[in-house]
């Protein structure tokens, strides 16, 4: 019995170090319409296609992550169209006012109405970074609505943590 009240305790105290090693972050994003864009109808019924894009977004309400600021965004991605939704894959590199960057990986799910974009969710997690940032870690979630003028409007929060 004992024994269960130590490990219930060193298991308490392990999770209760990773909770204060992650450090909470937000801020939102607008993006443009990508500068890049192909989409490619595959053929088998209508609106089922591939496509990829490339675009910038600047952060309007910066993420602040070791005490230096987002500042732009380079978002490559594809997406699986089907009707009024679209699986979607990318990559995000962010450069930061300190000149570092970090990489992050997503993956969203979007919905269409008309032949414009509606909701954007998904998720994100860091995959690399450099200069201080470097060995950060972390993931996060994301949900994105159009502006009257057809950029993406992203809030994005998250957490991540640094190497020790």
């Amino acid at each position: 019995m004992r024994c269960r009240s130590i490990s219930g305790i060193l298991i308490a105290l392990a999770l209760a170090v990773v909770a204060v090693a992650q450090t909470k972050i937000s801020g939102t994003l607008i993006c443009a319409k990508p500068d890049e864009f192909q989409k490619i109808d595959i053929g088998d019924k209508p609106g089922h296609a591939y496509a990829i894009s490339q675009g910038k977004c600047t952060w309007s309400k910066p993420m602040e992550i070791e005490g230096t600021q987002t500042k732009s965004d380079l978002v490559t991605g594809f997406s699986e169209m089907n009707g009024a939704t679209a699986k979607d894959h990318g990559v995000a590199v962010d450069t930061l006012a300190s000149g570092d960057t970090f990489v992050a990986h997503t993956t969203a799910m979007d919905t269409y109405k008309d032949g414009k974009s509606q909701v954007s969710e998904g998720t994100w997690v860091f995959t690399s970074a450099t200069g201080k940032l470097k060995g950060m870690t972390g993931k996060g979630t994301f949900k994105g609505k159009p502006d009257s003028e057809g950029n993406m409007i992203y809030d994005v929060e998250g957490t991540y943590q640094m190497p020790k």
